[in-house]
């Protein structure tokens, strides 16, 4: 361990521990004794860490809805569709979005427009994340700790903030005005490089804005100039590389070899992945998957039963030495694959199929890439007649499905399973389902019913369709 790496942990320890004196939403009692302004570079210690951290917890939930993990037990409440009580992560969300509130204040306090410029963009990375899973919730009045009992801001307006705030953050990191310089070791995702983040919230704003495929504000165009502002290689991606321990997939995958049963791959993605759905081996397999004992690699049918005894490798889990699952292995908040695949859709729905098919090629190109994938390895498939169908031949279903594969384990594939009515080639209703039709949204936890129940929006189950997915 170098010695920066150690000084960034001791930053992010004192982060860790000052962090909680901060005034949040959800707190129930407060320290008078506390510090009541914690230091501006723990604040953006501790949200930059916990930012990527909130990617990783949503998608510990919607991985099961997409079928990329199932679990362990016959009939587990998120293969089946059960309503969760999801209040660890929404509590997570909103106590790092009042961080991220105080860090952007005390950047207003100091003329440190670079801290606001970084909080607005985190707090847009947040925000959305709670849209996305539950629509309407508190916003405008959420964080000045003077309101117990905020209201919920109805979901469009959720969604036209997070793209204010992705512009706001853009015009401040661009100001030309003195300011502070953001320290490398206080930011764990771009490491005080600016520029990176104006490429990260231009790539967010591509996202948000291609999510809008299903409505009659999607435009192709403004999707296209976002894109051209955001990411041109692997190496301008958004993530982090530092934990407490270990990146928080490898936990799983440690709980699971000390049969804590854990990380369980669905049939429904390795099928995907070996041949079985779409005739051709994936080379990603390999650095995703264990083996089981039989020498291949074999998912567990969501809402069904394990095969055997759950101890015996029977079935393939998520790797201990995989790419997204090692000790190390960085933590995804967007990527440049991600920006291409969207690159493919905005062209595919405006007719420019050129422009699509070469970047559903890249996009795949570049996650091969980035994984290590053998060069031989990726052009086989690349160059396979299921995959390089020329520009004639590509389809949304095309772009979907190596979206769905290069993405793997990041919850923005949840919203694209709903904007594509959970199309994909022989993708099933879990076993034991609770519900007719593929779940939608989540219900609101009961960290919010039981404290805010008079502002909490009506849901009839989790079927009902958000918004933007009507």
């Amino acid at each position: 361990m170098t010695m920066k790496l150690i000084i960034r942990y001791i930053l992010f320890f004192l982060a860790v521990a000052i962090l909680p004196s901060c005034e949040k939403y959800l707190d129930v009692n407060n320290n008078p004794n506390s510090a009541t302004k914690p230091p501006i570079n723990g604040l953006l210690i501790g949200t930059t860490q916990h930012t990527a951290m909130n990617v990783f917890r949503v998608a510990n939930t919607t991985s099961y809805y997409v079928q990329y993990l199932a679990n362990t037990s016959l009939a587990g409440a998120t293969d089946t569709y059960e309503p969760i009580d999801a209040s660890k992560t929404w509590t997570s969300l909103y106590d790092n979005m009042t961080d991220i509130y105080d860090l952007q204040k005390l950047g207003e306090e100091k003329g440190a427009t670079k801290y606001q410029g970084v909080a607005k963009i985190m707090m847009a990375m947040n925000l959305q994340l709670v849209h996305n899973l539950w629509g309407d919730a508190p916003y405008s009045d959420a964080f000045t700790g003077e309101v117990l009992t905020p209201k919920y801001d109805d979901a469009q307006t959720i969604f036209q903030t997070c793209l204010t705030l992705l512009d706001e953050g853009i015009t401040l990191l661009k100001s030309t005005a003195p300011t502070i310089d953001l320290p490398a070791d206080a930011d764990l995702i771009h490491h005080g490089d600016t520029d990176a983040w104006q490429l990260t919230a231009h790539a967010l704003k591509a996202r948000l804005l291609n999510q809008l495929s299903k409505t009659p504000q999607y435009n192709a165009s403004s999707i296209f100039a976002e894109l051209a502002g955001a990411y041109t290689s692997a190496a301008d991606d958004a993530f982090i590389n530092t934990f407490d321990i270990r990146n928080p997939w490898d936990s799983l995958a440690v709980d699971n070899a000390a049969l804590n049963l854990d990380g369980w791959l669905s049939t429904n993605y390795v099928d995907a992945m070996n041949g079985t759905t779409y005739g051709i081996f994936d080379p990603r397999l390999p650095l995703t998957a264990s083996l089981t004992k039989f020498g291949d690699y074999r998912g567990t049918r969501n809402g069904g039963d394990r095969v055997g005894t759950g101890t015996d490798m029977e079935e393939s889990y998520i790797s201990l030495s995989g790419y997204y699952s090692s000790t190390s292995s960085p933590l995804y908040i967007i990527t440049y694959e991600e920006m291409k695949f969207i690159e493919a859709e905005a062209a595919f729905r405006s007719n420019d199929l050129p422009r699509a098919y070469a970047a559903y090629i890249e996009g795949i190109t570049a996650n091969m890439n980035k994984m290590g994938v053998a060069a031989s390895a990726r052009d086989a498939y690349i160059n396979d007649p299921s995959v390089s169908v020329g520009e004639a031949g590509l389809t949304l279903g095309l772009i979907f499905k190596e979206k769905y594969k290069a993405l793997f384990l990041m919850p923005v594939t949840w919203d694209d399973a709903r904007r594509f009515d959970y199309g994909y080639k022989e993708f099933q209703l879990p076993l034991n389902v609770a519900t007719t039709t593929f779940i939608r949204r989540l219900v609101y936890p009961t960290v919010e019913t039981g404290r805010n129940s008079e502002n909490v929006p009506a849901v009839s189950d989790v079927t009902q369709r958000l918004w933007w997915d009507q």
